[in-house]
């Protein structure tokens, strides 16, 4: 069987990558190999996690394209010249238009870091989700894989696991639970899954 060949999305650290890296290596992905890592911004330290192990990579930049289109035909450029077969979203901060995301149907995957419906959709990224949920009071968060479509959170979801709140926690620390506990054990099981339905024989 021909491995289902992943691009992975980023703009930041690639904590996200790095568990997709770990899980390739452990045999928890194995159906699917990392063949791209794209960054939409040069100083993303994802590039150099990608760097470290081998990944070949790619920085396209929105402010390098006078419309979101042309932005998007070179996404999609680089994505056909790799023979990329499914696009794993993580942290990543450019916003994609429904032209693209109907041009890879039940192809990209996106984590978010909380139990949608709750705490999701335009406007919440990032540590912005967990001071919703500490704000709003809830004692249970967690993430969620879905599929992506032209509604920000709004595709088919894939996998959830919760994660408890505790009394004083802060955003940061509330963060790096949800990551440790869901983001990190759900998006290579989610990508390994997805993956493993889109190998060709």
């Amino acid at each position: 069987m021909l491995k289902t060949k992943i691009a992975v999305f980023v703009s930041g650290g690639g904590t996200n990558l790095q568990a997709l890296i770990d899980a390739q290596k452990t045999g928890t992905l194995h159906s699917g190999e990392i063949a791209l890592v794209l960054a939409s911004n040069d100083q993303a330290y994802a590039l150099k996690r990608a760097e470290q192990n081998d990944i070949p990579y790619s920085v396209v930049k929105r402010k390098e394209f006078a419309t979101q289109e042309e932005y998007e035909a070179k996404l999609k450029a680089v994505l056909t010249e790799n023979q990329i077969d499914l696009i794993v979203l993580a942290g990543f901060m450019s916003i994609l238009s429904e032209n693209f995301t109907a041009a890879y149907p039940k192809r990209i995957i996106n984590i978010h870091p909380s139990l949608i419906p709750s705490f999701c959709g335009k406007g919440y990224y990032g540590l912005k989700v967990h001071e919703a949920a500490l704000a709003y009071g809830v004692k249970v968060t967690g993430a969620t894989v879905h599929f992506v479509n032209e509604i920000p959170d709004g595709g088919e979801i894939l996998l959830q696991k919760a994660v408890a709140v505790h009394k004083g926690d802060t955003p940061e620390v509330l963060q790096r639970r949800v990551m440790e506990e869901a983001e990190w054990v759900l998006l290579p099981e989610a990508t390994e899954m997805v993956s493993k339905s889109l190998q060709k024989g």
